[in-house]
């Protein structure tokens, strides 16, 4: 099912190269520093999962237009921002397989290349001329810085119920895709209770692609290139560990619970506590909830005819379950 995202990115073509060439324009200066800085992180970018979202969004309402496309433009340069921002803040030296710009450059050059992708956004927003697309930005990046700040603040505690876990990568996580939808919606003035059901479709997407993500700190994997229990280093305490420190049938249950409660980590701490959650069947779990979430969103659009548009978003759903990256 990997392919099928790439036989989507095909079919899309032309209009992602739109896409590009207005993320492209809109982020050309006058200080070479900065053009240069922009062209190399442009060259890796990522599969552009959230502005194709948005422009089957905008296909599934009617059509993509100049406004989806302006509106895709500005959803992928503000989550590029929010991952230029999180290098800093995770010190990474790494993306994609390149260097990061905090560090080819220093924190104080990464953050205000963060800071230009952002008004980049929104000069594509005012593009759009529409104000509900703009609001649906502002609460996007609301939620997301929300969500973030959030996590940090449960992280003191190590400990996480799965219900707070939900809330908190729905805010900072799957309220991008819910805005990638939104905006298709709007670009195509449809039907807000329609775009509402699309939203809710998104979400789950989002919510699906956040639990996926958190399993790769479990395992080592090249291919991958996130540190092996990067997660509860930083104090996140995720859906597979989550599920596992409510096992009280498990012999070492208290000794974990002790363990996740410590104020510090070692890291022979955070090996048993990997080595738990896989015994524990937290990865199973988490698996399973992403198939119940994908079923889910599949009730969300079987009440649509079936078409091309359809059949996308389904296999997004599966290649977010299955992706090694």
């Amino acid at each position: 099912m990997a392919t099928s995202l790439k036989h989507i990115q095909e079919q899309l073509s032309p209009e992602l190269d739109a896409l590009n060439h207005i993320i492209v324009t809109t982020l050309t200066s006058n200080s070479e520093l900065t053009n240069s800085i922009v062209t190399t992180y442009l060259k890796s970018k990522g599969k552009m999962l959230r502005p194709i979202i948005t422009l089957l969004s905008a296909k599934f309402f009617g059509g993509i237009n100049e406004k989806a496309l302006q509106g895709a433009a500005a959803l992928e340069m503000l989550h590029n921002a929010s991952l230029i921002h999180d290098d800093v803040i995770d010190e990474a030296t790494e993306r994609r397989g390149l260097p990061t710009i905090n560090n080819v450059w220093s924190n104080h050059v990464a953050v205000l290349v963060g800071d230009f992708f952002v008004t980049g956004a929104l000069r594509c927003g005012v593009a759009t001329g529409d104000g509900r697309i703009l609001s649906a930005l502002a609460d996007m990046g609301r939620d997301l810085s929300l969500g973030e700040i959030d996590q940090v603040d449960i992280a003191r505690n190590h400990n996480i119920d799965e219900a707070t876990y939900m809330d908190i990568i729905r805010a900072k996580t799957a309220s991008l895709f819910e805005c990638c939808a939104v905006v298709g919606g709007y670009a195509n003035n449809a039907p807000q209770t329609v775009i509402d059901e699309l939203r809710r479709y998104a979400r789950l997407l989002g919510i699906c692609f956040q639990i996926k993500d958190d399993t790769f700190d479990y395992y080592n994997d090249p291919i991958i290139g996130k540190p092996t229990g990067n997660d509860l280093r930083e104090g996140k305490v995720t859906l597979p560990l989550i599920y596992a420190l409510r096992r009280e049938d498990m012999p070492e249950h208290d000794r974990m619970l002790s363990i996740v409660n410590k104020e510090t980590l070692s890291s022979e701490d955070i090996d048993v506590l990997i080595d738990y959650a896989k015994r524990a069947g937290g990865i199973e779990y988490a698996y399973e909830t992403m198939r119940r979430l994908r079923d889910e969103a599949t009730t969300i659009l079987s009440p649509y005819q079936p078409d091309e548009t359809i059949d996308q978003f389904r296999e997004i759903f599966d290649y977010v379950i299955e992706r090694r990256l």
